[in-house]
């Protein structure tokens, strides 16, 4: 609606303020130093064979500049377990020199039960982003009505994390997600202030659910408010389904994506995602790196 007021969740605390209930420590880890192109991250939940205490080790040794830290049932730090473990993940990654730029959640709603205290323990050790779970929009009759619906529940997690210094960064997923037509979500993001809610972009997502040509519209949405990027890639089956692929291997016109990263000057987190079966999966995750960091070497540099 043109010329309305920007939504903006209420006034942020001091950053140092400890989480609530949460287990205290003698001072938050230290933010990483501003970058110049974007950190390469790998999603930490393809390390679940991993114990938590080495996946920053794993991570070092595979040449991540870090994790996407999952927050997810099943995960190394399950949300209920979040008080005693969550701060013990993030510096097992940060204690060997890596950063841990964002945390991927299952969080759908400001009542969630263990939310409120994720975001706490996530702002109070400096991690600045966090991407919400998925809605689906169900069996809902009235599409606009769970859009809005969803909207109500992104503010009010948006005021939650903004309280705790943390940005959220909306994940366009796939099927039946809220998200996955970018353009209904950002029809209820042009009032929200872009510093404290956002996209996490996904291209394989774009490129399965609009196109690849059409992809390329669904990034210039997300770009003046882009927060983070999840990478993966496809093919078409002949049944006409998405079969994840390795990345640069698939539909992804992966050239004109990091062109443009480039060009929006983008340094925030990218997160490899590897959905595809492979016989060695520490070689599809070097495979996939390998393969980001030549992208941003070319598009980077260019500028």
């Amino acid at each position: 609606m043109a010329g309305a007021q920007q939504q903006q969740p209420p006034p942020a605390p001091p950053a140092a303020t400890p989480p609530p209930d949460g287990p205290r420590v003698p001072r938050p880890r230290t933010p990483p130093k501003p970058r110049g192109t974007p950190a390469v991250c790998l999603y930490s939940q393809l390390l679940i064979k991993v114990e938590y205490e080495a996946v920053g080790m794993v991570l070092r040794d595979l040449g991540f500049d870090g994790a996407d830290l999952a927050v997810v049932p099943g995960s190394h730090v399950p949300p209920d377990q979040a008080n005693s473990d969550l701060m013990r993940a993030i510096e097992a990654i940060s204690g060997v020199g890596l950063e841990v730029p964002i945390i991927s959640t299952s969080v759908v709603s400001g009542q969630d039960p263990y939310g409120r205290q994720i975001l706490g323990i996530a702002g109070f050790m400096g991690i600045g982003l966090f991407r919400p779970g998925y809605w689906k929009y169900g069996a809902s009759p009235n599409r606009q009505m769970r859009i809005a619906e969803v909207q109500r529940d992104l503010l009010g997690l948006a005021s939650i994390a903004r309280a705790y210094n943390v940005a959220t960064a909306f994940h366009n997923g796939n099927d039946d997600a809220v998200g996955a037509n970018l353009g209904d979500v950002n029809t209820f993001l042009r009032n929200i202030d872009p510093r404290w809610v956002g996209y996490d972009f996904d291209p394989g997502f774009a490129a399965e659910m609009a196109g690849r040509d059409a992809a390329d519209t669904s990034l210039s949405l997300a770009l003046p408010r882009l927060k983070a990027v999840t990478v993966r890639d496809f093919t078409w089956s002949k049944e006409g389904k998405a079969s994840p692929c390795p990345l640069g291997q698939g539909v992804v016109d992966w050239k004109a994506f990091f062109t443009a990263l480039a060009r929006a000057r983008f340094t925030g987190p990218i997160t490899i995602q590897v959905a595809y079966s492979s016989p060695n999966e520490l070689n599809a995750f070097r495979r996939d790196l390998e393969f980001v960091r030549k992208q941003i070497a070319a598009a980077y540099p260019a500028l």
